[in-house]
């Protein structure tokens, strides 16, 4: 083991010296497993004290009572001994690796010469440094973890994304393994924002050439996340739980997963974050750097400079800070001025007399919804004044009301490829980019087009109210249906759905969801309307005519492994389907890919 340089200052007096001097500590071990086969290729040691369910059995409760004791190191040292004992004596053949707990404090304390036992390998031992770690000085520490290398053992940094574990110490230190602390994995297939951090913590371990390792899965739809994501080991619950006996197989549920060839559905960013996203710094980008006035400047110094900056759409007084004031409108001051005699009468008044004592203000980080709020309010002038753009309070420059409206629109309809604004669903944006990881993968599955019959005569008789209020209950009728795990439900505009669909099982939720839904709908119609069995109203032609109730149709294309090249094949072929299941007395039509002339 890593011996200390320091003699060990063992004491029968002291509870920590003395399970030290009697060799009470035992381990256990739990699996850290490659995920593309499934294949357990190391464990973690973890240390526990004498087995009688006393106080000191749990390995908090050990290191607790050796900070009280000043032993910190001495059980580190212990403990790493324990470990390698049980772990290499019962298999001196075993081949996969160790990997054990050191803090900095015990890694630059130690003489490496000592690392192995019994002449164990170096190179089969991984030295993780934990979370409780604080490096003093860097250095020092890396000359350290140089000697461990140098030996052959490799290291590996733990519980990364909190406490002390940092990027910047990754890329100082450059270790073999990465383990990505539990609370980023821990329901990433829920969390978009986990997702994205360790999507983020991938891409720089390729950079690296560090090898990510996904600690605390316990959850199924968490580890296809970390699997698809290409993090290639893990280690947690759902694998494997701490044996005194290394396990050998991991448990039946996670190796059914991973020899699945189902792909994950990402957690997508909600309609809110998406557009939060992509409206960061949009005010730097359309303000303009224009001049201001004093609060003493005249009406002639307004027009003189509204005549050499013929583009120039408002001008901003300030006072002696720099505090924005007042606001002059182009337009209204040389309407003013081009009245008989009006230069002559107010040209030397002071500019406040023509000026907006009332102007609007908005951060330069403020958001979008800012924004959109501010035009859509009673008081109109910030469409013709624009906003004049505060630095805290200090003036920053302007914005014209047509750039905010814009960038307003602009940035609704980019945010609405995400997600639908009205059934929150992943939009066109992520719908293609899973149909494109469906075909990368080489998967198997069935697209679902579906779309409603005669929403547009309801929604012209009942109301664009009641017409959202249908959109919501489809898309609820729909997600009702998909394994959130392997299914993934988009909005792709208006009334048309699509569902991905890994489910084996599709066509009798597909089937469930459509009886719902048209039970549903009848709820949406008056009484009178029920009883008639339908309504009367324009068809497509401007012509009146009579539309029975609304009603779900799905068109089903059953896409065969490794069968599709893009998602504009699978575009044409889903809207057959749908103009078929219109079509049809049931409303629902299935089409094999193939047939369909999807290859063509």
């Amino acid at each position: 083991m890593l011996v200390p340089v320091t003699e060990s200052r063992t004491s029968v007096e002291k509870t920590i010296g003395r399970l030290i001097e009697l060799q009470s500590l035992s381990a256990v071990f739990q699996p850290i497993v490659r995920l593309s086969d499934g294949v357990v290729i190391g464990h973690e040691g973890l240390v526990r004290g004498p087995a009688s369910g006393g106080a000191l059995e749990s390995p908090a409760s050990l290191f607790e009572r050796a900070r009280k004791e000043n032993l910190v190191i001495e059980l580190e040292h212990a403990a790493a001994y324990a470990c390698m004992k049980a772990y290499f004596s019962g298999d001196s053949k075993r081949d996969s690796r160790l990997f054990i707990n050191y803090s900095a404090s015990a890694i630059v304390a130690a003489d490496h010469r000592g690392v192995s036992y019994a002449g164990v390998d170096a190179s089969r031992i991984v030295i993780e440094l934990t979370e409780r770690s604080h490096i003093a000085d860097l250095a020092e520490f890396a000359v350290s973890v140089d000697a461990l290398r140098a030996i052959g053992c490799q290291f590996a940094l733990d519980d990364y994304g909190v406490a002390n574990a940092t990027m910047g110490l990754w890329a100082q230190l450059s270790p073999h393994y990465v383990k990505i602390d539990r609370y980023f994995i821990d329901g990433i297939a829920q969390n978009a924002v986990k997702f994205e951090a360790v999507k983020s913590m991938v891409s720089f371990a390729n950079a690296t050439g560090s090898l990510l390792i996904a600690e605390g899965v316990e959850h199924v739809a968490d580890l296809r996340i970390v699997r698809d994501l290409g993090i290639p080991y893990a280690q947690g619950f759902l694998l494997g739980k701490p044996a005194a006996t290394p396990m050998t197989r991991i448990y039946e549920v996670a190796s059914d997963l991973l020899q699945s060839q189902q792909i994950a559905v990402y957690p997508a960013r909600t309609h809110r974050r998406a557009e939060t996203a992509e409206s960061a710094n949009q005010i730097d980008k359309m303000c303009i750097a224009a001049p201001t006035l004093g609060v003493r400047a005249c009406n002639d110094d307004a027009v003189n400079l509204f005549t050499a900056s013929p583009s120039l759409h408002a001008l901003a007084v300030v006072d002696q800070h720099d505090v924005p004031v007042a606001v002059i409108n182009r337009r209204l001051l040389m309407d003013q001025f081009a009245l008989p005699y009006h230069r002559e009468l107010f040209g030397k008044r002071a500019c406040m007399q023509f000026a907006n004592r009332n102007p609007v203000l908005i951060d330069r980080t403020a958001s979008i919804d800012e924004i959109a709020m501010l035009l859509t309010d009673d008081d109109q002038h910030a469409l013709s004044d624009g906003f004049i753009v505060v630095d805290g309070t200090r003036y920053a420059g302007l914005v014209t009301g047509a750039s905010a409206v814009r960038a307003v629109t602009e940035l609704r309809l980019a945010a609405a490829r995400h997600a639908n604004p009205l059934t929150f669903l992943p939009g066109n944006l992520p719908l293609g980019k899973h149909i494109d990881r469906l075909i990368a993968n080489g998967n198997a599955f069935v697209a679902c087009y579906a779309d409603l019959d005669h929403f547009k005569p309801f929604n012209d008789r009942y109301g664009y109210w009641q017409g959202d209020a249908i959109l919501k209950a489809t898309a609820q009728a729909l997600a009702s249906i998909c394994d959130p795990n392997s299914d993934f439900l988009g909005h792709i505009g208006g009334d048309d759905f699509l569902v991905l669909f890994q489910s084996a099982d599709w066509h009798e939720r597909i089937c469930r969801a459509v009886a719902e839904f048209n039970r549903l709908a009848l709820d949406y119609y008056s009484e009178e309307d029920r009883a008639a069995g339908g309504i009367v109203g324009e068809d497509r032609f401007a012509r009146q005519a009579f539309f029975g109730f609304l009603r779900l149709s799905v068109g089903a294309v059953v896409v065969p492994a490794n069968s599709l090249r893009g998602v504009a094949q699978l575009s044409k072929v889903a809207t057959l389907a749908k103009q078929k299941a219109k079509r049809d007395a049931i409303g629902i039509v299935t089409l094999e890919f193939t047939q369909a002339g999807g290859n063509g």
